[in-house]
Order: C-alpha cells, then structure tokens, then sequence
C-alpha cells in the first residue's frame, strides 16, 4: 500500500493506494494519523477510491483509525468506498459504525454541518 495525505478546507484527506492487508500497511497509517493528531488536526477523510482489496487486517487497521480519532476528540469518515470494501463492510456488520460518502466533497461537506 502506498499513502498520499493532502489537506482541504481544513480536513485531512488520507489516499491509500493498493491493497490494505497490515504488516507495514498498519504502521504507516497510524503513525500518520498520530502526526495529524498530534497537531490538533482530527477531522480526517480516507478516501477508499484506489484501494484495490482490503482483508480482516486492513478492516482491523480501520477500525483502529476510527477509534485513535475517536479516543483524540476527532472524527473519521469514509469516501469513495468501492463495491468490494462496501460489501466486506456489510458482511462485518461495520457499514453503520463509518460514516461513509460517495465522494470527498460529500465528505467534507458533511464536516462542514
């Protein structure tokens, strides 16, 4: 996995690439949110648009991300969340625990009420 970040009105954008399986995969993605966390920037988008597949790992590291932002006073949600990861979020019983758009601007402007 590779992972971009971006910022925009305020909001981070996170834009991971490939597949979310954990190892090397957890540790970037945590250790990037605790940067942002660290400076006070808690209102986080990952944008799920290039991300090929994501197995029980990559589920967990989500999980993990929306609960260290959660813990941080900060809010995580989900955008351009693709068929696969959608139906792995239903199967889990997870698609009502993210807060989950069609697109990045659907997601910040769901910050912005």
């Amino acid at each position: 996995m590779k992972l971009t970040d971006r910022e925009q009105d305020g909001i981070v954008i996170l834009e991971p690439k490939g597949k979310i399986m954990g190892g090397p995969d957890a540790s970037l993605l945590h250790d990037k949110l605790h940067e942002y966390i660290e400076i006070n920037k808690t209102k986080i988008i990952i944008d799920l648009n290039k991300v090929d597949w994501m197995n029980s790992t990559g589920l967990g590291i989500l999980i993990s991300s929306y609960t260290t932002l959660k813990n941080n006073s900060g809010e995580l949600k989900l955008a351009n969340v693709t068929e696969k990861i959608k139906s792995l979020l239903v199967i889990t019983k997870l698609e009502g625990v993210f807060d989950t758009h069609e697109t990045i601007e659907d997601a910040i402007e769901a910050y912005k009420k």
